[in-house]
């Protein structure tokens, strides 16, 4: 059963995992303002059985990007074109993309993993969804490409900083800069893909990874996914501090003896 199906998003729920899926395979699922309050609202819905969140795209392409009608004059019926939003007040512009910006942080919450499972093209938009997911199972014909500055823009989906995160300054660089194609190999290679399959594989090989997450206590897969969240952040005497802390709240849940 569907807890959400509206503006190209799909939410389903089987007991601990969600499945969103983006529902317009006819334009490769491009987005749009209004698929991304759909994501930013899957993310608000989801039950608090749910462990591990799938990530999908229906068809060939997991996410072509950012539906070019935005740029048009005339934009989407009923949303304020990007040149209207462009000709306002600093404020409303801030405003408006941090409002769009949600669609894509929900991802990485603690109570969760999520894991998007991507085909064919992820770009722009797309590869920054894809991003903004914990783990990645690609197809073999994956491509992946940040074209937002060959547009004259920067990608400012949430996408940025985790790009960075995984391949480093320089290769994050080189990548938005040129807007250049990253294929599978490469993607699992420098650490974009955590898993490349065949295309019909692709299904199966998330359900597999999806059992194995959940294989685990939940309350350990959280600790654990704030630890390295915040290892980046931390020196390491402030990281073996983390641990500690963290250590000791198992310790005493296990014992029956958390608050």
């Amino acid at each position: 059963m569907a807890l959400l199906d509206k503006d190209g998003v799909r939410l389903t729920v089987d007991d601990t995992v969600a499945t969103v899926t983006l529902t317009n395979p006819a334009k490769r699922n491009a987005q749009s303002p209004a698929l991304w309050r759909a994501l930013a609202e899957a993310g608000r819905s989801l039950p608090g059985t749910v462990r591990v969140v799938v990530l999908r795209g229906e068809g060939k392409s997991f996410s072509a990007g950012l539906d070019r009608q935005a740029f048009t004059p005339e934009g989407f019926e009923g949303e304020p074109s990007f040149l209207d939003l462009a000709r306002g007040s600093e404020e409303l512009l801030d405003s408006t993309i941090a409002e769009y910006q949600e669609a894509f942080t929900w991802w990485r919450r603690n109570d969760i993993v999520s894991v998007a499972a991507v085909q064919g093209h992820a770009i722009g938009a797309g590869f920054q969804l894809a991003l903004a997911c914990d783990l990645r199972v690609v197809a073999d014909d994956v491509q992946f490409a940040m074209r937002e500055t060959g547009l004259g823009l920067v990608p400012d989906l949430g996408g940025t900083q985790p790009l960075t995160s995984l391949v480093g300054y320089a290769r994050a660089l080189e990548i938005c800069a040129t807007g250049r194609f990253v294929h599978a190999e490469e993607a699992e290679r420098v650490g974009l893909a955590n898993l490349v399959v065949p295309a019909g594989e692709l299904d199966a090989a998330v359900q597999d990874l999806t059992t194995a997450l959940l294989a685990a206590p939940r309350d350990a897969v959280i600790e654990t996914k704030a630890l390295l969240q915040g290892a980046g952040g931390r020196t390491y005497e402030a990281q073996r501090a983390a641990e500690r802390a963290a250590q000791g709240r198992r310790l005493r849940d296990l014992a029956g003896l958390s608050d």
